[in-house]
C-alpha cells in the first residue's frame, strides 16, 4: 500500500497526521509506504486537492472531490 499526503506549507497538522497514520497502520497490522509532500497553493490547485492535508491511498483521495479550499 502507498499513502501520499499532500500538506500545504503553512499547515501545522503534519506531526499529528504522521502519528494518526502510524496508529491506524498498527491497529490494522498493515504496512505502507507513507510519503509526505509539502506543496504550495499553485500546485494544490493544479492537482484539484480538497484540503490540507489531502490523503491518497494507492492513488485514490479519501476526501470528497470538488470541495476546494486547500489551506
Amino acid at each position: 500500500m502507498k499513502i501520499d499526503c499532500y500538506v500545504s506549507q503553512g499547515c501545522t497538522s503534519e506531526e499529528a497526521l504522521k502519528e494518526n497514520i502510524a496508529r491506524a497502520l498498527e491497529a490494522e497490522k498493515a504496512h505502507a509506504e507513507v510519503v509526505i509532500h509539502r506543496i504550495d497553493n499553485a500546485r494544490a490547485s493544479a492537482m484539484n486537492l480538497s484540503g490540507s492535508p489531502s490523503i491518497f491511498i494507492n492513488g485514490e483521495e479519501l476526501q470528497p472531490q470538488n470541495t476546494g479550499g486547500f489551506s
